[in-house]
């Protein structure tokens, strides 16, 4: 069983920054999708996919892993590159 921990990204269209101080787990699917014959919709009997796990720190969720044994991959979160603009910048 595997699984991968991010912090939470910013959503394009929010300006707020709640809730993106959170880290995540998150499992890799154990098996591929498939198509239902009946419906087409996509599925599988892989469960875990389903579990979202939310943690204060990247800390507690490599703890977390550790003591159930889950392999983890810790995706570092990208620095924030601000582009400082003035409204004025708009008529140049």
């Amino acid at each position: 069983m595997s699984a991968r921990i991010y912090q939470r990204p910013k959503n394009a269209m929010q300006s707020g920054k709640a809730l993106l101080d959170q880290w995540v787990l998150e499992f890799a699917p154990a098996e591929a999708k498939k198509p239902d014959p009946l419906m087409g919709w996509a599925g599988s009997g892989d469960t875990q996919q389903q579990v979202i796990l939310r943690f204060p720190t990247c800390e507690d969720a490599k703890a977390y892993a550790e003591r159930y044994g889950i392999e983890v991959e810790v995706h570092a979160t990208p620095p924030r590159r601000l582009k400082i603009q003035a409204y004025a910048d708009n008529f140049r």
